[in-house]
């Protein structure tokens, strides 16, 4: 979720400032507080770009974990198997990253 800092921070990464109870107090006078509408929009594009990476946040909870991922291609090379890349197939199939 983004919320007004995260918006007034992507807009104005220099600037000084401090929301509090959804308030924002602007502390600096060299740059010109965006409007609220630019603010808006700005957390709208980043709460849309957020949501656009849902399945990477999918993917990486379900991967198995690295200590584990190594394991399996030690053995798949000893034995022949394809027991890592069918693992990392599947979690890509249950999580498909979008169009």
């Amino acid at each position: 979720m983004t919320d007004k800092y995260h918006a007034i921070k992507a807009l104005c990464p220099e600037a000084k400032f401090g929301v509090r109870n959804n308030e924002v107090i602007w502390i600096d006078e060299k740059i010109k507080q965006p409007t609220e509408e630019q603010v808006n929009d700005k957390i709208a594009e980043l709460q849309a770009a957020y949501e656009a990476k849902q399945y990477q946040r999918d993917r990486s909870i379900s991967y198995p974990s690295l200590q584990d991922q190594l394991d399996m291609l030690y053995w798949d090379r000893k034995n022949g198997t394809k027991t890592w890349e069918e693992s990392i197939d599947k979690v890509k199939a249950d999580n498909p990253k979008p169009e």
